[in-house]
């Protein structure tokens, strides 16, 4: 029997118009502290995206997402949240805050997989 370990999710959220409180899920962070994972993965549906908030700037968007990307990875050019360990660069980008990506509560579960995890949540959730 394959060992299940303890890990940590939210849903990467887009709200176009923060004081509207309308979202759509574009993603999934997921944090597995004994494998030693943070990962995040998203997808932005240009479509429908568009037609949820035809003013929303896609370019920026992508680019806002990408970075979030990034420092949940710990990859260079992340900034200083980015030189963070694991826990607190999950922490940090999970905290509860007023813009337009943003995430939703935290959520726990156990894996053997903490990848194949995070993109069956990314399928079941997001697309």
């Amino acid at each position: 029997m394959q060992e299940k370990y303890l890990f940590e999710y939210a849903v990467i959220r887009v709200m176009p118009r923060v004081e509207r409180e309308e979202f759509f899920n574009v993603g999934v962070i997921l944090f597995c502290a004994k494998k030693k994972y943070l990962n995040s993965v998203f997808f932005l549906n240009e479509a429908k995206l568009k037609a949820f908030c035809a003013e929303i700037d896609f370019d920026d968007l992508t680019a806002n997402l990408n970075a979030f990307q990034r420092i949940s990875l710990g990859a260079k050019g992340a900034g200083t949240i980015g030189e963070y360990d694991q826990a607190s660069r999950f922490r940090w980008l999970t905290a509860t805050r007023s813009t337009v990506v943003q995430c939703s509560k935290v959520h726990p579960g156990f894996c053997t997989n903490a990848e194949e995890t995070m993109m069956r949540l990314h399928h079941e959730l997001v697309l």
